[in-house]
């Protein structure tokens, strides 16, 4: 049940897994090895495309940590925290290989930051999404241009707005967020390694240029996301936050 990052590489196909025993949420430490994780992946000569994906057959992941939120005492130090945010959509929008997200269970807040930040993404019945941080006091500041980028800007209003509510793998892949739903966890390995396979058979120089046409106009986001996590990092301080992090924390 020991929290960990790892990559391993066969047949071209870099699979790159985090595990959280608290529904795959994210502390810092995790987010930072998912960065550097995810950018070495990208500049090895030996794999042509990555999967990433959580361990565990329940929650994809359950967004940032409670924990570490609850922990917060500065401006400086909220901010830090919600940069690893920004840091790991970089690193997965800057990779030069095509990452495929394998979604096996629910997806909240900065995981689905994690989901929309993938160039394709194929998912469970079960993998409902909510972004819920308006509920305590925060936004999705860091993770919405990677939203909005995928669903548009109606369906991001929609999910932000409605925090308290999941919406279906059936609704997120209407919306784009997810590119292939199945029936079952066996399906959705199955389709991940067929697909995987035929992407690791390409020109990986005719698979970089793609990506880099398919995310042009993000260039900014270097930028923009740093400055979206100091808008998180001064309202994780507020009294509204801080009541409501300790409300969630003592009914689990």
């Amino acid at each position: 049940m020991t929290p960990y990052v790892k990559a391993w590489t066969e047949n071209r196909i870099t699979t790159v897994e985090f595990f959280h025993p608290a529904g795959n949420s994210l502390p810092s430490g995790l987010l930072d090895q998912l960065a550097q994780t995810i950018d070495k992946a990208g500049k090895s000569v030996d794999s042509s495309v990555l999967v990433l994906q959580s361990g565990g057959d329940r929650a994809f992941c359950a967004g940032a940590s409670l924990t570490e939120l609850s922990a917060i005492a500065t401006i400086q130090e909220g901010e830090i925290f919600f940069s690893k945010f920004a840091h790991v959509i970089n690193a997965m929008r800057q990779c030069p290989k095509f990452i495929l997200a394998r979604v096996q269970g629910k997806a909240v807040g900065g995981g689905v930051g994690l989901v929309a930040a993938a160039d394709y993404c194929l998912a469970t019945h079960d993998a409902a999404v909510k972004l819920s941080e308006l509920t305590v006091g925060i936004g999705p500041f860091v993770i919405e241009p990677a939203v909005q980028r995928k669903i548009g800007l109606a369906a991001t209003s929609h999910l932000t707005i409605n925090a308290t509510e999941f919406e279906s793998a059936l609704w997120a892949w209407q919306k784009g967020l997810y590119d292939d739903v199945f029936e079952t966890s066996d399906e959705l390995n199955q389709r991940v390694l067929d697909l995987a396979r035929k992407l690791a058979a390409y020109d990986p120089e005719a698979m970089r240029q793609m990506k880099r046409v398919l995310w042009e106009g993000t260039e900014h986001w270097d930028n923009l996301l740093l400055q979206r996590a100091g808008i998180s990092g001064t309202l994780v301080l507020s009294e509204f936050t801080q009541k409501a992090l300790t409300a969630v924390r003592s009914k689990r």
